[in-house]
């Protein structure tokens, strides 16, 4: 019988899970704003591991918090080491993840829309008993 999830697939939600962690209690780095974790890629060869992640800050210190997180890359990787079951732990490359930004903002123009949108008066649906 198959697996459901292939190797790198649950190597990558572990990475996750563990990496969420790591931000919140190890990494002291003030240049590190609030960020999250929003989804993991790992190669299939388990070498490189890519992180997405996204904030809601403006756009400067959320370049700032990538790039701080890049140079944190290193030390993240060592302390995934002791909690990843895989021999070898994979380079971690931090990548900024825009798809909340544009989910946000394509919820308000939705919103925007259907607060605009009343049916006109003369309506010939509203008259089907004729």
């Amino acid at each position: 019988m198959p697996r459901s999830f292939s190797r790198s697939a649950r190597i990558a939600e572990q990475i996750h899970r563990d990496l969420s962690g790591l931000l919140r209690r190890e990494l002291k780095d003030p240049r590190v704003g609030p960020v999250t974790i929003t989804a993991v890629e790992v190669t299939r060869d388990l070498s490189q591991a890519t992180v997405y992640v996204s904030s809601l800050a403006d756009a400067a210190s959320t370049e700032e918090s990538v790039a701080a997180l890049q140079h944190a890359g290193g030390f993240l990787r060592s302390q995934l080491a002791r909690t990843l079951q895989a021999r070898s732990v994979p380079h971690l490359h931090f990548v900024y993840d825009a798809s909340v930004e544009r989910g946000v903002r394509l919820s308000h123009l939705i919103d925007e829309a259907a607060a605009g949108s009343v049916p006109p008066e003369g309506d010939p649906q509203e008259h089907d008993d004729d």
